[in-house]
């Protein structure tokens, strides 16, 4: 599963303006010019739109309309990832350690 987020977090990492990512020929680049808050401004609005998506799947409509967003979430929370140099196997691993933990015990567990 990894393979095609890394691959996409190579790309990201490429449209970096420092490391030659043309913000007038990328929208990533464009993305990582205008700094943290235009990323975050950007995920908060995938994230809201794949909330919509998936109230309209549920009376009905189509789900294939939530895979589209969530694909645009994920894409944004890359870019967000890589803003901060991090890696998507990072949250892999991260994901692992939690793994058959309760989530209650997990979030009990985090430093305040």
């Amino acid at each position: 599963m990894s393979t095609i987020l890394d691959r996409l977090a190579d790309v990201i990492e490429s449209r970096k303006p420092a490391n030659g990512g043309d913000p007038a020929a990328s929208y990533t680049s464009k993305l990582f010019a205008k700094g943290d808050d235009a990323i975050l401004k950007k995920i908060g609005e995938e994230a809201t739109e794949t909330v919509m998506a998936a109230k309209d799947a549920r009376a009905g409509g189509d789900s294939g309309k939530v895979l589209y967003e969530v694909a645009d979430l994920w894409f944004h929370t890359l870019v967000l990832l890589a803003q901060f140099d991090l890696k998507p196997q990072q949250v892999l691993d991260e994901l692992a350690r939690r793994e058959g933990v309760s989530g209650i015990e997990e979030k009990a567990s985090r430093k305040e």
